[in-house]
């Protein structure tokens, strides 16, 4: 006879835990288990571009600062972003904006319950990846062309 499953989950077996109400549950598989889908990616995705847009915000307050400390420090700020090394940072951070902007309202659009079938699913995911990529590349495509950016 073995012993019932605890509630602090018993790793070593695969055994349900019990839930705080008593009902048994799985123990979640490990990320091995599960088949890559592009819902999935677009959620690490969105994860990844919401942590990497609060590191841009803490370059955009370096911005600030350097401005309120004057013309020196700001030019030492300007000429670091300038660098090839600044505008790939840059780069990184509009497309985790432009990706961030597109998922949220992708998120949005699920909230409102709609888009919540599988294949729809994939669909949102999917062009918010795409719409992200497309419209932070256009950006900065525009940001060259314009002449307010160069290399």
């Amino acid at each position: 006879m073995t012993s019932p499953p605890t509630a602090s989950g018993d790793a070593r077996s695969d055994r349900p835990v019990l839930q705080p109400n008593g009902r048994p549950r799985p123990l979640s598989p490990h990320l091995q288990v599960w088949r890559w889908h592009v819902t999935m990616a677009a959620s690490i995705l969105h994860r990844i571009s919401g942590s990497a847009l609060s590191a841009g915000a803490v370059l955009v307050g370096i911005w600030l600062l350097a401005l309120a400390f004057g013309p020196e420090a700001y030019a030492t700020f300007t000429g670091l972003s300038a660098s090839p090394l600044g505008l790939l940072v840059w780069f990184g951070l509009t497309l985790a904006l432009t990706y961030h902007l597109a998922s949220g309202i992708r998120h949005l659009v699920w909230d409102a319950g709609k888009g919540l079938d599988p294949k729809t699913a994939s669909l949102l995911s999917s062009l918010s990846i795409w719409l992200g990529l497309l419209v932070g590349v256009a950006f900065w495509v525009w940001l060259f062309v314009s002449g307010s950016v160069s290399l």
